[in-house]
């Protein structure tokens, strides 16, 4: 059963540590930070970034904030794991509320604002709301487009939106400290996945997690259909981890990506090998498949581009999960 954070820490503090675990973010880190910067939230508050080892001028970058505003804070973070700089960075904080954001993110002005507001009236331990895909380029605003359909990702309503309530995880996060802290923050060895398995750890305890969808973080998809694959692919491998670690918190959402990449694969070769009659279910995908770029897609170059995205989405989540090694995370 929850209890509410309220009860157990009181009512949050009207300070806040934002944090950031970084590497090879040179193009986006400026602009994250600057709309940080740019809140309209009037109490205390620190920015933490952790920075990885990095290639694209990133420190230098970082470092040029940190001297053109005192409240920025630069730490080192050897190994560049995303689980691994935010606790760094966490360990770092002095503030008892923790707001978790990417180094190329965009959040918006009131984003700190409403976190508190939601912090404080859910009596949960982390909030977070809408992952808001928006690309740029012709083919990262067809992979937003399939990134916020229920047909490309599922019904997680951090992707697709929703009303507000208990959910099992969102996008991000904003943490009571405390709470983080009692878990043991997150497990450095998940490099993906790491906000599913934490969350699933914070409800175990007792804590309540909230979606808002008043709080939007623009999100940018990946920039290549190979980049996309790899992506999903890890999605898929690393959430495999996470229902091994933790029994339980596979549901059918899940479980559709792996059974279609077996039901495919089963149907290609049988019709293939024995009688066309067993091509019927791969037909029926592709079907699904047309019928759904359709739906999503908001011009002709939409329509015709996504069919191949989110192919790619669903096979490689299914097959990284089919694939994932027990040897990960151990």
């Amino acid at each position: 059963m929850s209890t509410s954070a309220n009860e157990l820490y009181g009512s949050p503090k009207r300070e806040i540590s934002v944090i950031l675990a970084v590497r090879n973010e040179g193009a986006h880190l400026a602009n994250s930070v600057q709309a940080i910067l740019s809140q309209d939230f009037t109490g205390p508050l620190e920015v933490i970034v952790a920075l990885g080892p990095s290639d694209d001028g990133s420190e230098v970058i970082a470092q040029k904030l940190a001297e053109s505003d005192s409240r920025i804070t630069i730490i080192a973070s050897p190994t560049g794991r995303t689980a691994a700089g935010l606790n760094l960075a966490l360990k770092r904080s002095q503030y008892s509320n923790i707001v978790r954001i990417d180094g190329h993110a965009q959040i918006p002005q009131n984003y700190l604002t409403l976190v508190l507001e939601t912090l404080t009236q859910s009596g949960a331990v982390n909030v977070g709301g809408v992952m808001a895909a928006d690309g740029q380029s012709v083919f990262e605003r067809c992979v937003a487009r399939a990134m916020r359909s229920p047909l490309g990702v599922g019904a997680s309503r951090f992707h697709t939106g929703g009303s507000a309530g208990a959910v099992d995880t969102v996008y991000l996060g904003a943490f009571r400290k405390e709470a983080l802290l009692a878990v043991g923050g997150f497990d450095e060895r998940f490099t993906r996945a790491q906000d599913w398995e934490l969350n699933f750890r914070l409800r175990a305890a007792g804590g309540s997690i909230y979606f808002d969808p008043g709080l939007i973080v623009s999100y940018q998809p990946r920039s290549t259909l190979s980049a996309l694959a790899r992506q999903y692919f890890e999605y898929g491998r690393w959430r495999r981890v996470v229902s091994r670690r933790h029994q339980g918190t596979i549901n059918l959402r899940y479980l559709a990506p792996p059974f279609t990449v077996l039901v495919s694969a089963l149907s290609i070769i049988l019709g293939t090998l024995v009688s066309t009659i067993f091509l019927l279910p791969v037909l029926i995908y592709a079907l699904f498949i047309v019928i759904s770029s359709v739906i999503i897609g908001k011009s002709l170059i939409e329509v015709l581009s996504l069919p191949s995205i989110l192919l790619t989405m669903h096979m490689c989540w299914g097959l990284g999960f089919l694939t994932s090694p027990r040897s990960l995370a151990l």
